[in-house]
């Protein structure tokens, strides 16, 4: 097991250094489709730090009858280019979030904050016209408050880069 974790250590590491091309843009903003926890829709931001380094926040909101919700979930991206256009990547990250539950049948309610570990691996296409098509997935582990102690993300993200 080690062995195969340090050839795929290796093998990443090659990547990014064999890496020439801008890959990563200034900025993105869009939705991300999908999520877990009853975040259906996201808002997101891209922000790039390097040619091959960015941040992404997400910004979930969700409101039902009984029950309302947000949650931020912020990830550190390392980005490599496949082919032209096309890339890859993968990063850790956090999530942050609160919940309100007031029940119309029972009267009872709950609230609180909660705080989940989350990590990020996906692939995109970039249009040289700015517009960002990516698909991925979003492992989150619950620390604090998080309802189920694992949940399994997937995402469809549409962006503008600029």
């Amino acid at each position: 097991m080690k062995k195969l974790f340090l050839l795929s250590a290796l093998f990443i590491a090659g990547l990014a250094m064999s890496a020439n091309a801008q890959v990563v843009k200034d900025n993105a903003i869009g939705l991300r489709f999908g999520g877990g926890n009853g975040f259906g829709t996201e808002v997101s931001y891209q922000h790039g730090l390097s040619d091959l380094n960015r941040l992404e926040f997400d910004l979930g909101l969700v409101s039902h009858s009984d029950y309302t919700a947000w949650g931020l979930t912020g990830i550190y991206q390392w980005v490599w280019p496949l082919v032209e256009g096309f890339n890859w990547y993968v990063g850790p990250g956090a999530k942050i979030g609160s919940w309100d539950y007031k029940s119309s049948y029972t009267g009872s309610s709950s609230s609180g904050l909660y705080l989940a570990a989350a990590g990020d691996i996906g692939i995109e296409y970039s249009w040289p016209f700015g517009l960002q098509l990516g698909l991925d997935m979003r492992p989150e582990l619950g620390l604090l408050n998080h309802g189920d102690s694992f949940d399994f993300n997937l995402g469809l993200g549409i962006r503008y880069q600029f």
